[in-house]
């Protein structure tokens, strides 16, 4: 499969439209991602970001509107999209019964690729996940689950992948491993479209934002570019206090995977 070239967006749509009946959840999206950059489709609960994630994985049809992604139209060359994608939804799709690491060689063996047991490794290693890699995957922490499943959807090197809302549920901690898993996707050359309601999630990864709303998109740039829209804040002396995420952080520490690995394990002996 030919990587999607860089002079041109890894994803274009223009006009998609879809309804549910007489309901019209999307009515003329309109949005180019660039190759390699994580892309933010922001919007509340039922503003249609599932439903365009799922128009160009090729899971739902548009009533209007067309969409490349790679290079490929999403209606007339629904295969070659899908050997361009990945899609990881907003629930952890792994088997709890299986490790970590029987997971990944699993997906690697559906995939028909070769080695897949040195392929697992090597993504249980990329994912701070190789110690964790032998337990069964039902006894990881949130956040951990979201990696496993994340790299799970890395498996045959996809250069785009689509993550609809992948902190949902998750404690603070778990978000922060999380976005930076997402941020070294980025940097390793993937393409990312990613669907959230949170505003600093959109704020902390995206180098570009577009807000959906009642079916529209009503603005789409840089956050940068997004601030500029509002009038500049007035400069004032205010004294700045600690925030709920700095004192959580100082009191489970920077990344908290100890405190995790120990209570998956306890979870695990208890399991057993």
């Amino acid at each position: 499969m030919t990587a999607t070239r860089t002079s041109e967006p890894a994803i274009r749509v223009r006009g998609i439209e879809k309804s549910f009946k007489d309901l019209h959840v999307l009515r003329g999206v309109d949005f180019d991602v660039k190759a390699g950059s994580i892309f933010a489709l922001l919007g509340s609960n039922g503003a249609g970001k599932t439903t365009v994630v799922r128009i160009l994985s090729t899971l739902l049809k548009a009533d209007a509107g067309t969409a490349t992604v790679s290079g490929f139209d999403v209606a007339a060359k629904p295969n070659d999209v899908r050997e361009s994608i990945s899609l990881t939804g907003q629930f952890a799709a792994v088997d709890e019964v299986l490790t970590g690491r029987e997971n990944l060689v699993l997906v690697a063996k559906l995939r028909h690729l070769k080695d897949p047991g040195a392929i697992a490794d090597e993504l249980l290693d990329r994912f701070s996940l190789t110690e964790a890699g032998g337990r069964k995957a039902g006894t990881y922490s949130g956040g951990m689950r979201r990696r496993l499943d994340i790299s799970m959807s890395l498996i045959g090197n996809p250069p785009i992948i689509f993550l609809d809302e992948p902190t949902t549920g998750l404690d603070p901690q778990a978000r922060i491993d999380v976005w930076q898993t997402v941020k070294k996707l980025a940097e390793g050359g993937t393409t990312v479209l990613l669907t959230t309601q949170y505003l600093d999630e959109a704020e902390q990864l995206a180098d570009r934002i577009a807000i959906l709303h009642k079916g529209t998109i009503i603005q789409n740039g840089t956050l940068a570019e997004l601030k500029q829209l509002l009038p500049a804040a007035k400069v004032e002396y205010v004294e700045k206090q600690p925030s709920l995420e700095d004192v959580f952080l100082a009191l489970v520490g920077e990344t908290g995977e100890t405190d995790a690995a120990a209570e998956t394990e306890t979870a695990g002996k208890e399991l057993r």
